[in-house]
């Protein structure tokens, strides 16, 4: 029993650590500066997003793509400006944990 709440203790703060680290890069990329992880902004909240594109087949590639290059029309008039100084590696680390949010 001591082993399980220490193993599970563990993995609360490793997914923490990762949280944060997650949210060090969200900002670090500038993404907060039209993004909210709860509500919108310029841009939707983070937490509309992953819900938006939840059990979406290929949600990843497509929301990688639309960070990388930019988009237009999906949440109204206002366009996504492309963020090609974004790593693609970042991206994709953002996007996962985009797609994590509840």
């Amino acid at each position: 029993m001591r082993i399980a709440v220490v193993g599970l203790a563990a993995a609360c703060f490793a997914f923490a650590g990762a949280a944060q680290a997650n949210e060090k890069l969200f900002q670090a990329s500038g993404c907060h500066a039209c993004h909210t992880v709860d509500k919108k902004l310029l841009g939707p909240g983070l937490k509309d997003i992953a819900a938006k594109y939840r059990g979406k087949k290929d949600a990843e590639a497509e929301l990688a793509k639309k960070v990388k290059e930019g988009s237009k029309g999906v949440w109204g008039d206002i366009q996504m400006t492309p963020n090609a100084h974004v790593k693609d590696e970042d991206i994709k680390t953002l996007v996962k944990w985009i797609l994590s949010l509840k």
